[in-house]
């Protein structure tokens, strides 16, 4: 078992069997598990699987504390966040909150990390994250 968790037994289908239909348990099996991992729910419990054990083993030493979220951090964070969100990264985004200390609801609207940033938006521009500006902006010298 897992860090002291109670031990769950696995379930196991049947082998060889046949539901109606025709299709065998271990075809349905895997239209399950690709049906699942093209929705990103797969990754999604992956991620968060890992999340949780990483803060489990941190949580459990002691020895390795997170460093207090400074301003910069958060302005960093959230232009992150509104990266991830923009590319539906639901998965990166449920282990970077908790792993960064991030608040779950945003902090700042928009025109607030705009405005942190110097970024001067146009309509094109405030379709996309604000990273696309700033990648923009430095691949032009800042212009």
């Amino acid at each position: 078992h897992l860090l002291g968790a109670p031990r769950v037994p696995r379930f196991r289908f049947p082998r060889a069997s046949t539901m109606s239909g025709g299709a065998t348990v271990e075809e349905l099996k895997d239209v399950l598990r690709e049906t699942l991992e093209n929705r990103g729910a797969l990754g999604n419990v992956r991620a968060h699987l890992r999340a949780e054990v990483s803060n489990a083993l941190e949580d459990r030493s002691g020895s390795v504390k997170r460093p207090e979220l400074s301003d910069e951090n958060l302005v960093i964070n959230e232009l992150i966040r509104e990266y991830l969100v923009f590319n539906r990264y639901r998965s990166t985004l449920s282990v970077l909150l908790p792993e960064t200390g991030q608040p779950e609801t945003p902090p700042f609207d928009r025109e607030f990390l705009a405005r942190e940033m110097r970024i001067r938006e146009n309509e094109t521009s405030k379709k996309l994250p604000l990273l696309y500006t700033v990648l923009s902006n430095a691949q032009r010298g800042g212009k």
